[in-house]
């Protein structure tokens, strides 16, 4: 692992346990050994650090996401997967948690990545529905009102799994969730 990477996996860990506004640059830096200005020679800014961390933090998960589904796609039941990875990886689901929380304080700099990062991410979500399940889904749902309930219902998992992992189970609930629309039977 070269000095950078070291870095950003240090400053993931920071902002997880602090938030953005909480942490700071002194923190990440004693968490590898460096001054200050040794991770801003790297990062010349907390921001950037934070673009950094975020761009990270997609990169590693976006590998279970391009897993395609049998076909070669991305299925409801991949997204399912990794909604079960995810309880393999809590530092990076509490980093996330937190830093999509903090994004919404006005003048936040995670703002537009997280505004992008969903917007696109319910563009994909509505088609995954729409192939699997078609245009009316339970309840006259559409796939563009099920993309963002799905991510809801993820989010709000994930958050309720970092503060009680022994009484959720995600990938479970995630999966009775996929049953309400029609899309899988409950694990169980």
């Amino acid at each position: 692992m070269n000095r950078r990477e070291e870095i950003l996996l240090a400053a993931l860990d920071v902002f997880a346990e602090r938030g953005y506004t909480g942490a700071s640059i002194a923190a990440v830096a004693e968490r590898v050994g460096l001054s200050q200005q040794g991770v801003l020679h790297y990062f010349p800014s907390k921001d950037r650090l934070l673009a950094e961390v975020l761009r990270l933090r997609d990169e590693r998960g976006l590998d279970v996401i391009a897993l395609p589904g049998a076909d070669g796609r991305i299925t409801l039941d991949t997204v399912a997967s990794i909604v079960e990875w995810n309880t393999e990886r809590r530092g990076i689901v509490q980093s996330f948690t937190v830093l999509a929380a903090e994004s919404v304080l006005e003048g936040h700099p995670a703002a537009a990545f997280f505004r992008e990062r969903y917007g696109s991410a319910r563009g994909w979500m509505a088609e995954v529905v729409r192939a699997e399940l078609g245009d009316a889904l339970p309840g006259g749902v559409t796939p563009e009102q099920a993309a963002p309930l799905l991510f809801a219902v993820m989010d709000g998992l994930q958050l309720q799994w970092l503060l009680a992992p022994d009484e959720i189970d995600m990938p479970a609930l995630f999966r009775a969730f996929l049953a309400l629309l029609g899309a899988a039977r409950p694990a169980g």
